[in-house]
């Protein structure tokens, strides 16, 4: 009987071990190349990451738009284009909804057309620190584009070359806003002509080439 029970241990005993020979040899490996590979990981001089730096593409811009969108309780609304030319920047406006006569027409600060009333686009563009003006003065606000004239339809077209604004650069308009005024801009009130409340306004966008 003694001879019986240590046989069935001593065969239970080497069951188990070969049990555990056969099932965890895959594990033990396993553990022995992530210790092995995290070991490596740990000794590996971290590089400083690059730093990003914009790359200049070098484009230049020809032409600009911006559609006129009217302001609360106004009906004017129009489209102003903005064309690269030899002597400056050709203007063409034509807006509509507009009682008849003339209506101050400038480029405002800020590209932001969010405030009902159009207030939000700031005052005229004026990079130089001018004082209010006629388009035709030396001295003026890049912004002054001086006014509008609607017919009896409430229709006006504007059509002139600036050579104080552009395109590219310090001077560039790219992304401000052009209104339209209610009143007339008499050119001489400072800072803004005493053109009254605003009717319109439109942010300046780069125009599709492919148009």
């Amino acid at each position: 009987m003694a001879y019986f029970l240590q046989s069935s241990m001593f065969q239970a005993s080497n069951t188990t071990k070969e049990e555990v020979n056969m099932k965890y040899p895959k594990f033990i490996l396993l553990a022995s190349v992530f210790l092995i590979s995290l070991s490596g990981i740990q000794c590996e001089k971290k590089e400083p990451l690059e730093e990003i730096v914009p790359v200049e593409t070098g484009r230049i811009e020809k032409e600009a738009v911006a559609v006129l969108h009217p302001t609360e309780g106004s009906d004017a609304r129009g489209i102003v284009t903005f064309m690269e030319t030899e002597g400056g920047i050709r203007i063409i406006a034509d807006v509509e909804g507009l009682s008849p006569g003339l209506h101050g027409f400038h480029i405002h600060e800020y590209g932001d057309c969010s405030a009902p009333d159009g207030t939000s686009a700031g005052g005229h563009f004026n990079p130089e620190d001018m004082p209010h003006g006629a388009p035709t003065d030396m001295e003026r606000h890049a912004g002054d584009l001086g006014n509008l004239e609607a017919d009896e339809s409430g229709k006006a077209h504007y059509e002139r070359i600036d050579d104080h604004i552009s395109l590219n650069g310090p001077h560039s308009i790219v992304g401000l806003a052009v209104i339209v005024h209610a009143g007339e801009d008499d050119f001489t009130s400072q800072p803004t002509g005493n053109a009254g409340p605003r009717l319109a306004c439109g942010i300046i966008g780069i125009a599709n080439p492919q148009k």
